[in-house]
This record gives structure tokens, sequence and C-alpha cells, in this order.
């Protein structure tokens, strides 16, 4: 599974996604390429999920123009320490997230 951070998602987190195939944004010389740009070259280049917590992708883009899953944490932040919380639940619905699609990724409940 070929995976792309989005800009505004910290690098820091590719460590914890160890069983994918991670690339960054800036790793690709894409910083700064707008949102429909951005989608163009994820197909261009055989990426199967885009990851970002820009929870404005959900209304920007008309997603079945893209055979590329989105998948958005929703996080209020960048920080690692938060995303993390975010990865079982990325991570354990992967297999089943569908292309030309996006998903709002939610942290798990805490249970008492």
């Amino acid at each position: 599974m070929k995976v792309l951070l989005d800009e505004c998602v910290t690098k820091s987190i590719k460590s914890h996604l160890a069983d994918l195939e991670v690339h960054t944004v800036s790793e690709m010389g894409w910083s700064g390429v707008k949102n429909g740009n951005l989608m163009s070259l994820c197909v261009q280049n055989q990426f199967d999920v885009l990851l970002t917590i820009d929870k404005n992708m959900v209304y920007q883009q008309n997603f079945e123009k893209y055979p590329v899953t989105v998948a958005v944490f929703n996080s209020s932040t960048s920080k690692l320490e938060e995303l993390i919380f975010f990865i079982p639940s990325f991570l354990k619905q992967l297999s089943f997230l569908e292309k030309n699609r996006v998903y709002v990724i939610e942290k798990p409940q805490k249970t008492l």
C-alpha cells in the first residue's frame, strides 16, 4: 500500500506506519502544490492513499475523478502525540477503504 502524507501531517508519523510504503509531499518535491493538482499527482504516481488532517478536503474535490483514497484524520493538531491515536483505526479500516472516496478517521473512544 503506497501512502502519501500531506504537508499538514508531520513526517514523524512515518515510523508508525512502517508496514506501508509512505512518502511525504516534500520528499516527492510537491511542496506548495494545491489539492486538485496533488490528487492528480497521486494518481500519476500510483499512490493508493492520501493521508491528511485537512478537513476542507472533504468539500473541495470531486473524488470520483481520482482513483485514490483520501483518509482524513479528524484531529485538531498535526502533533505526533495526537496523530498516533488515529493510527490503529486507520490501519484497521485500510483494507476496506475504497478509491474515489474520502474517509474521516476518528480517534477511538476511551473506555472506562
